[in-house]
């Protein structure tokens, strides 16, 4: 039934955008019309196909790369449809608007002009996703940004400044497909020489196996003081249908052993005390924990802490930034900075610095993307390394992040 519903809903999007297609294209060549107006039916026959194959079952491709691309495009073309869609719809309604108005003055009159111009304005508007979301796929997958900063800390000792952090998050090894452009953001990481190396969750998108071909690329990481991680809400397998509970819990058991081929030191509510230039650097590690009700809750921030009282500084890795909020700054407040990733920035945006900073994420998270203050703490939300569902991003670019100490 819900199957019938989205396709019932589709055909109307695709009936309302092909009007303003069909009347957009009055005064084009006739060849020109007609190879245009078989390229949007035969789009629109391919997203049917795709979808009921879908929910049929019958896409069970080795390559769940080639199906992501596909989801994907089918998303794109219906998305611009019903942009497209929209204009039409306004045209609908000036046009009853106007047939309204004619019973009661006679000097009122249809436009068909005016028609052809809300047509012409919503296959303009429709083609803005359909090319900024397509551009999104073949160009910003891999385009890493090093995102650089400074962050005066409270009472600093001197032994601690200019102590480097670089930090990713949210690699989702399913979505990868090329290596290479890996293999040179792995040099990016190197190449800031850092420190101490955090990663803040989402290893994978549901599969520990969707990790194992770049294992030998992301163990290069390297570190003065090493590589800690922690786990996000993807790594836990809870969005897969698994075939018992003891298959669940043994793809579980390859994701920690994972982290251990990596090389990273996985933190599960739990703490390690650095000791640098003298000095005690506590690295606290929670699982993860989140504000709101759509997340399980596994982290402990009051265990993971234990230890930690002597410590001159003291560093918290959480996957979501709403438990900063939901505890951290309320319970936690010796905790300087906090690290998180987990919302992407929605991988899309406008970001120009200072001027413009928005993203869909905004009207869900509070703290979304970059560096934020409360009192004398700090939160740095990572916008991800890799990509979840839409195989892109447009506007909010794959980040690396690098912070000194002041």
């Amino acid at each position: 039934m819900r199957l019938i519903v989205l396709l019932a809903f589709l055909l109307a999007i695709d009936y309302y955008a092909f009007q303003a297609v069909r009347v957009s294209g009055l005064s084009w060549p006739r060849n020109m019309r007609l190879v245009f107006n078989a390229l949007y039916l035969l789009s629109s026959v391919f997203g049917y196909l795709y979808i009921i194959a879908s929910a049929a079952d019958l896409l069970n491709w080795k390559n769940n790369h080639l199906l992501q691309y596909f989801t994907a495009i089918v998303f794109i073309i219906f998305v611009s449809k019903f942009v497209i869609a929209l204009f039409v719809g306004i045209d609908d309604l000036r046009r009853a608007l106007t047939w309204t108005a004619s019973q009661f003055a006679s000097s009122q009159e249809f436009s068909p002009s005016r028609s052809r111009f809300l047509s012409q304005l919503g296959v303009l508007a429709g083609a803005v996703p359909l090319v900024s979301l397509t551009y999104g796929m073949w160009r910003n997958p891999y385009r890493y940004q090093v995102h650089s900063h400074k962050i005066p800390v409270d009472q600093l000792p001197e032994e601690l400044r200019g102590l480097r952090i670089v930090q990713i998050s949210d690699i989702h090894s399913g979505t990868f497909i090329f290596k290479e452009p890996i293999e040179n953001a792995i040099s990016m990481i190197n190449d800031l020489k850092a420190d101490i190396v955090f990663f803040t969750g989402d290893l994978v998108n549901n599969a520990a196996v969707e990790m194992q071909p770049y294992i030998e690329i992301f163990k290069k990481i390297k570190a003065k003081h090493g590589v800690y991680s922690v786990l996000g809400n993807h790594d836990y397998g809870d969005y897969r249908q698994w075939p018992s509970r003891e298959v669940k819990a043994a793809n579980f058991s390859h994701l920690l052993e994972t982290h251990r081929q990596l090389g990273w030191d996985l933190l599960r509510n739990e703490n390690r005390v650095l000791d640098i230039n003298g000095r005690k650097l506590a690295v606290i590690g929670v699982e993860n924990s989140s504000a709101s009700h759509r997340f399980q809750n596994y982290g402990d921030l009051a265990k993971a802490q234990e230890g930690t009282d002597s410590a001159d500084l003291k560093l918290l890795l959480s996957h979501d930034p709403s438990h900063w909020n939901a505890e951290v700054t309320k319970a936690f407040q010796d905790i300087a900075i906090t690290f998180s990733g987990h919302t992407h920035g929605f991988q899309f945006g406008i970001e120009i610095p200072g001027w413009v900073k928005w993203s869909p994420s905004k009207y869900v998270y509070k703290q979304w993307a970059g560096l934020y203050q409360q009192g004398t703490q700090h939160l740095y939300v990572n916008r991800g390394f890799g990509m979840l569902g839409y195989p892109g991003r447009v506007g909010i670019l794959p980040e690396i992040t690098c912070i000194d100490l002041a």
